[in-house]
């Protein structure tokens, strides 16, 4: 995972990018908030680490810039305590609020747990009544759990994991069946001809591309 260090304070950079790099994060370094905003257009992080007191841009401006164009988890440092700039940063989004002078351990289990549940969020999708539980291999149905067989469930994973891209039948076989499956393209049609019966009224989520394969696309 990688995560973007952001404070005007080199001391700081530096012990917090070896304890990350002991957690076996890979880390960038950014020293205002300028920097900051440059890098998040450049990268995609899984985490920022920012301090609010910084020269030329400060924290708070550079979240609420970054946050209008990629929704990453931010952990805010900062020497003021006062419960004003805590609630300020909630109320942008921020994920957590830590004050100097820290332990950098804390930190790190701070950055541990935040980066943990944004795994879960991420593999935890829904799509109004349809919802997918990837780790737990889950699927249900305006609330109501149903059941697929291994290949739907592969199936399913696969194409919402490559939610809006057109996948080829070839592409399914060789990813759900296995390159060493020995079949054609009639076993794949099959398998989301099921799939679709078993979504009910999220059928149409998966969509036909004539001649090329299938996607997975929400109906608004």
């Amino acid at each position: 995972m990688k995560i973007l260090i952001v404070d005007d304070e080199v001391k700081i950079q530096q012990v917090l990018k070896e304890y990350a790099s002991f957690e076996g994060y890979e880390t960038d370094l950014a020293s205002n908030g300028i920097e900051a905003i440059n890098k998040a257009k450049e990268n995609d992080y899984d985490l920022i680490v920012m301090d609010v007191m910084m020269p030329l841009l400060d924290g708070f401006s550079a979240v609420k810039e970054i946050k209008k164009y990629k929704d990453v988890p931010i952990l805010m440092l900062s020497a003021r305590s006062e419960e004003y700039d805590k609630l300020h940063g909630f109320e942008m989004g921020i994920d957590d609020y830590v004050t100097k002078p820290f332990s950098p351990k804390e930190v790190m289990l701070r950055i541990n747990a935040i980066t943990r549940r944004s795994v879960k969020k991420n593999n935890y999708k829904e799509y109004g009544g349809l919802k997918i539980d990837i780790p737990g291999r889950n699927v249900y149905v305006d609330e109501v759990k149903i059941e697929l067989t291994p290949k739907e469930y592969e199936l399913l994973f696969y194409l919402v994991n490559n939610e809006g891209v057109v996948v080829s039948r070839e592409s399914l076989l060789s990813n759900v069946w296995g390159y060493d499956y020995f079949g054609d393209d009639r076993t794949v049609d099959t398998h989301i001809k099921m799939l679709r019966n078993n979504l009910g009224p999220y059928r149409d989520y998966i969509v036909t591309a004539r001649g090329l394969g299938y996607k997975f696309e929400e109906k608004k």
